[in-house]
């Protein structure tokens, strides 16, 4: 399968912004076993900006945009550094491919990245995206990583798009709150009641919430590709996502349901 893992600042840093040594190591390795299983993968990595506020010992994520810019340019060389370095010891090499929405709005500009991103399949490698945020203020002002995720995903008919984050998936209701609430394994239609059961961002480092995965959901769905959100705390889920097994949201490609 060609496949698709957007991972969420939460899942790589902690909540010092500094970097979740032990998930991250795992989390290489899980993605190199699925490589070498014969998938395809492609990651969609957020982190920069967070990294960068713990390299830069911020006290916290900034509110401006020239700090932001300078944190997510300080946090890409280590977010890349890392990525290099743990993939490199399952001898898989990685690319970085860093986007604005230029490059996908645009045609020629849009068409040259599709093209990037098959031939660095073709070569093997493992493309590691983000969006341009030391440039492109807009980017960081959206923050939406699931959004890009879901772009690539459809770009390249990709078959499966994984986003893990800091829940366990979709719920009928926000479970930080209400204990009541329940965790919907599958669904198969985006209804506006689903589209009710949303909520922000649980770590403060990241920006994305569930209102931008449900809409990265309905991109990916419509073109045909199913995606999961799954909790990050564990990488060994990834196996059991990519089996089929019942792990966190699955939404289900319009066709199939």
């Amino acid at each position: 399968m060609r496949i698709v893992i957007k991972i969420g600042t939460s899942t790589l840093a902690h909540k010092t912004g500094r970097i979740n040594i032990r998930r991250v190591e795992k989390l290489c390795k899980v993605i190199s076993d699925l490589k070498n299983q014969g998938h395809e993968l492609i990651m969609v990595s957020s982190g920069a900006i967070g990294m960068g506020v713990g390299k830069l010992s911020l006290q916290g994520k900034p509110d401006d945009i020239p700090t932001k810019q300078a944190a997510a340019a300080v946090g890409q060389c280590e977010l890349m550094y890392i990525y290099d370095k743990l993939f490199s010891e399952y001898n898989h090499t990685v690319a970085q491919i860093l986007v604005t929405d230029a490059d996908i709005e645009c045609d020629e500009r849009r068409t040259n990245f599709e093209n990037t991103m098959r031939r660095l399949l073709e070569l093997g490698a493992i493309p590691i995206i983000n969006e341009n945020d030391s440039i492109a203020t807009a980017e960081i002002v959206i923050g939406d990583n699931d959004t890009l995720g879901a772009i690539v995903a459809k770009n390249l008919q990709a078959d499966l798009l994984i986003i893990l984050s800091d829940i366990d998936g979709l719920f009928t209701a926000d479970p930080h709150k209400d204990n009541n609430a329940v965790l919907l394994h599958t669904v198969s239609e985006i209804t506006s009641e689903i589209e009710e059961m949303t909520g922000g961002s649980v770590s403060g480092l990241g920006t994305g919430g569930m209102t931008t995965k449900l809409k990265a959901a309905k991109i990916v769905t419509e073109s045909g590709t199913d995606m999961v959100i799954a909790n990050g705390d564990d990488p060994d889920i990834l196996y059991d996502i990519v089996d089929g097994k019942d792990i966190g949201t699955r939404f289900i490609a319009k066709g199939k349901a």
